[in-house]
């Protein structure tokens, strides 16, 4: 086996997932390839209408691919039932979407804990890794407020917090800078670039928002269903110059 396919999170070979039936059949993806590989944050982008939140769906086994197969962190999802497709979005994928999904009456360590109690852990040691996943974007301070008590870009933490604390092996993101100003969009970028380059764990983001390609290690493009990997230079072009010490 390669370091390459060692490497690999998730793996998408030939994937094509149709919409309706007859005349009124859409492709959405039209034979995707795609490997996500550990220790990288890669962009999916592309515009309006391109595939980029099907794939996610059924990168993150939400959505079945009508043909072609999905591999994650070595289980292909091709012969396995709704229980089984559930127990492994349980054990290796966290989901960060653009509207949070935050329980309006709960504190921001309640919203993280959900993750947790969804896996049968609870008590202390469940409330202490909500914590600590809190700390981890910055909102130690902000553990009993409620969302309304939160700026967009906290609620945000709150959501890539709860997505992290079962230590997934991947984290999927769906247009998370989307609803923030450019101050808050790179403060969550940031964490998520930061998670991406931890050991064994890789981060996916679905954007248009040509804000983040700094922070990317990787960009792929989709349009009509079909993928093209980024231009050579095109991170570097774009990314801020480093700051010169001395």
């Amino acid at each position: 086996m390669t370091d390459e396919m060692t490497d690999c999170i998730i793996e998408a070979k030939s994937v094509i997932r149709k919409f309706g039936s007859g005349a009124r059949e859409v492709h959405a993806l039209r034979g995707i390839d795609l490997s996500v590989r550990r220790g990288e944050l890669t962009l999916l982008m592309g515009p309006s209408g391109s595939g980029k939140t099907t794939l996610l769906l059924v990168l993150g086994c939400m959505l079945t691919p009508t043909s072609g197969t999905v591999t994650i962190c070595g289980t292909s999802t091709s012969n396995l039932d709704k229980e089984a497709l559930a127990k492994l979005r349980r054990d290796h994928i966290g989901f960060v979407f653009q509207s949070y999904h935050l329980f309006p009456t709960l504190t921001a360590v309640q919203n993280v804990q959900l993750a947790l109690d969804i896996r049968g852990e609870h008590g202390r040691r469940a409330v202490k890794r909500s914590d600590e996943a809190l700390a981890r974007v910055g909102l130690e301070s902000k553990i009993r407020a409620r969302p309304n008590e939160l700026s967009g870009g906290e609620q945000q933490r709150v959501a890539i917090a709860r997505a992290i604390v079962a230590n997934p092996s991947i984290i999927l993101a769906d247009e998370p800078t989307a609803a923030l100003d450019g101050e808050n969009g790179r403060t969550i970028m940031r964490s998520l670039a930061d998670i991406a380059h931890e050991r064994d764990r890789a981060v996916l983001v679905v954007t248009h928002d040509p804000r983040v390609i700094p922070f990317a290690d990787r960009i792929v493009h989709i349009e009509d269903g079909l993928l093209a990997d980024e231009a050579p230079g095109e991170i570097e072009r774009l990314r801020p110059p480093k700051a010169v010490s001395g």
